[in-house]
């Protein structure tokens, strides 16, 4: 067992907080991202950190997106990043049941100048709506539904995913609880079956990225 009496075990969660600070404040979003995180803050939507953010527009570009499936619209402030590093002619289908949530993205959309034709946005559950979409045709799918739904959400994902598409996964640590064996609430148990969906998938070649609420990304094989 480790002794971290001398205060070693503070200076290094001192530091890893320092550095998550850091990665968070190095990302300097654009008036129209700002705007649309203003308008997540009136509707009472969840939106990704700004850190998150670029890391879904890096993995979008890494691997050429050019269809990308988006579980959880809010106002539009993640679509936005992954819009960004998606290919100019990518189209982002986004799904939400909340009016109001679309709503909001089509200002964000339009704010940013995005041509109509690069979004879909779907009004409906994920339940409803997922199945409908097509096997091994999208290259980066973005999981942001509700915990309880991650283990269905992962499942869909998976199987619309094409040969080296992305599956990235929002809030996986489930603010933290994964990490606590004395956590069994359902959420918690949800998040821990997605991840180990992924981990068990010999196709996957899944990362854990300590931002935000903690991102998990697994890209399928070629």
């Amino acid at each position: 067992m480790t002794d971290s009496s001398d205060g070693s075990g503070s200076s290094s969660a001192a530091s890893a907080n320092a550095l998550i600070d850091y990665a968070e404040s190095a990302i300097v979003e654009d008036d129209a991202l700002v705007a649309a995180r203003g308008r997540a803050e009136e509707l009472g939507a969840a939106a990704v950190a700004p850190a998150v953010g670029a890391l879904l527009a890096l993995l979008a570009r890494s691997c050429d997106a050019h269809a990308v499936v988006e579980i959880g619209t809010g106002a539009g402030v993640s679509g936005l990043w992954l819009l960004n590093g998606m290919a100019a002619d990518g189209v982002l289908t986004t799904i939400d049941p909340e009016p109001e949530h679309h709503r909001a993205a089509r200002q964000s959309f339009a704010s940013a100048e995005i041509a109509p034709g690069r979004t879909r946005l779907i009004n409906g559950t994920p339940r409803e709506v997922l199945p409908r979409l097509a096997d091994a045709s999208y290259d980066l799918v973005f999981v942001d539904g509700p915990l309880i739904d991650h283990p269905r959400h992962v499942t869909e994902a998976v199987r619309m995913l094409r040969p080296g598409g992305v599956v990235v996964v929002h809030n996986a640590t489930a603010d933290g609880a994964v990490a606590d064996p004395t956590r069994t609430d359902p959420p918690a148990a949800a998040a821990r079956e997605a991840a180990l969906l992924i981990a068990d998938d010999e196709r996957l070649l899944p990362v854990v990225i300590p931002l935000g609420a903690g991102v998990l990304a697994a890209a399928k094989a070629r």
